[in-house]
């Protein structure tokens, strides 16, 4: 299965895991897949799981309580991982709905299955830190680019690490995402491409 090839690499990547550490997790891994607008975690419900995204792309947002906008907070996509990490680490329910903005396809694991991993394995306790370090440095980094960046600078961020993004979802997800307004979004992209 290439998926599983995929999410095995992907292991090995991100925290070193190899053929044996893999193993110990084989039947522990799930393939759902879903549609666009589907959810995979809703606003107040517990993030079971932990999802390596092997095509498409889901965001988490927010509902404006005053006005009813939807605000995008998150994104994530193919090969990288989908959770509501504070929900799932803490098991509580999540402040945001996470939800997929195309068809996708994901392999999971439980929350109570990669407990288990942590504590047959060190490895798979190293990759347990290493994936709340990754939580925490995106959280932070979303924080401090609407304090010290620009709109353009937090474009050309969404840009360099999530490249394929531009076309795959509406622009109106993306400047929600970034923090502006569907013709500041039109203008900083015309901007440029002037410049190439």
């Amino acid at each position: 299965m290439v998926e599983i090839e995929t999410l095995k690499f992907a292991l090995k990547t991100f925290a070193n895991l190899d053929q044996d550490d893999f193993k110990l997790s084989s039947s522990f891994w799930y393939t759902k897949s879903y549609k666009k607008g589907e959810y995979y975690n809703k606003y107040k419900s517990v993030c079971q799981y932990l999802g390596f995204i092997t095509d498409g792309v889901f965001r988490s947002y927010i509902i404006d309580e005053k006005t009813g906008e939807e605000k995008n907070i998150f994104l994530y996509t193919t090969h990288g991982f989908v959770v509501t990490f504070k929900s799932f680490i803490n098991q509580i329910p999540c402040d945001y709905h996470t939800q997929a903005l195309t068809d996708s396809s994901v392999i999971y694991i439980c929350i109570t299955d990669l407990l288990d991993l942590y504590k047959k394995s060190h490895k798979w306790e190293c990759f347990g830190r290493l994936l709340a370090q990754e939580a925490f440095n995106v959280a932070i980094e979303r924080t401090e680019g609407f304090l010290f960046k620009t709109p353009e600078e937090r474009y050309l961020d969404l840009l360099k690490h999530h490249p394929h993004i531009f076309n795959s979802i509406q622009q109106y997800h993306i400047s929600s995402y970034l923090g502006i307004q569907a013709p500041s979004l039109s203008r900083i992209r015309k901007r440029l491409s002037g410049k190439n």
